[in-house]
């Protein structure tokens, strides 16, 4: 098996998903000549050519709306936006049209698009460039909204979301793209949607992460095994519709959550899951839900990025609060 960055693992995904159905084109700013900004689309052009990787003007709204009308005649899209801080301006089409077009034409039409962008904090990008808006996107209904961690999970996860019939947001964490190499068996196989998974297994409490806050909630689980602690951490994965099952069963088991996310603390989607458990697991809680985030502000710059992310100290605090609750 190769050994594969994050980036990596969404290039061969990308390639592999284009060779197998010719329906598969890849869309956006740079994503031709120059391999996107990351190089995540590099060799596709020499590859499929360049009806099949299209470079875009710079206008966001348009890749989008391009999209959903490749989409809905028969194409399977994939629109690149360089930058999660440049998508907003995608949400009208999102919203407005790739979320309901099923229910708009009563099944007549689906809208089996994905749109992927980087995303997070800790490459000391300029502004705009650091935000993790999944609750925004998380909270359009007929949207799908998948944020990886790993490079085996980008793979298979971006395979299972392109063939989806319904529109998905693919959320890339930047600071995980080149950050570590995994074993990535690329066989074609697609991961399951909608399902968390459990990388490690404990009893004293559950750790509940997604994306690149994964990297530093398993450091922490580490961290706490140290004390004497042995700490479940559970990868989110999918984040709508999100497995809120498999989170209750480890709460269960374990009596204490914390959540973990590097978004902003107010209506984020850390609240979502905190809530989610207090109401449908309270029997089981031995200790209140513990939410670890990002603060209500813009994600600083290069010199103060570090304390906006979540650190593993402030994880294994969080941990240590709940299980010595009393």
């Amino acid at each position: 098996m190769a050994q594969l960055t994050l980036v990596e693992a969404v290039n061969r995904a990308l390639a592999a998903e284009m060779d197998r159905d010719s329906n598969v084109v890849v869309l956006g700013q740079d994503v031709g000549r120059d391999g996107g900004v990351f190089r995540s689309t590099a060799g596709l052009l020499e590859r499929f050519g360049p009806e099949r990787v299209i470079d875009t003007p710079l206008a966001e709204g348009m890749i989008a709306g391009m999209a959903i009308g490749m989409a809905v005649e028969g194409l399977k899209p994939i629109a690149e936006i360089q930058f999660s801080g440049f998508a907003y301006t995608t949400i009208d089409q999102i919203l407005n049209h790739a979320g309901r077009m099923r229910f708009r034409t009563r099944g007549r039409m689906t809208c089996p698009m994905v749109m992927r962008t980087p995303c997070a904090a800790g490459i000391h990008a300029p502004e705009h460039h650091s935000e993790s808006p999944e609750a925004m996107f998380a909270h359009i209904p007929g949207i799908r909204v998948v944020y990886p961690s790993s490079p085996r999970r980008a793979y298979g996860l971006l395979l299972a979301a392109i063939r989806d019939p319904d529109p998905v947001v693919f959320l890339e964490p930047t600071r995980l793209y080149r950050l570590f190499r995994e074993e990535v068996e690329e066989d074609g196989t697609a991961l399951p949607l909608d399902s968390c998974f459990t990388l490690r297994e404990g009893t004293d409490i559950t750790l509940v992460a997604w994306g690149a806050m994964v990297h530093e909630t398993l450091e922490a689980a580490d961290a706490l095994a140290d004390e004497g602690y042995a700490a479940e951490v559970i990868d989110v994965a999918t984040l709508k519709p999100y497995d809120l099952d498999t989170i209750l069963a480890s709460v269960a088991r374990t009596g204490r959550c914390v959540v973990i996310s590097e978004a902003p603390r107010t209506a984020g989607f850390a609240s979502e899951i905190a809530a989610a458990v207090a109401e449908q697991g309270l029997l089981t809680l031995m200790a209140p839900v513990q939410r670890v985030t990002g603060y209500d502000t813009v994600v600083p710059l290069a010199k103060l990025e570090k304390h906006y992310i979540p650190s593993v100290e402030r994880i294994a605090a969080a941990a240590r609060t709940a299980i010595q609750f009393s």
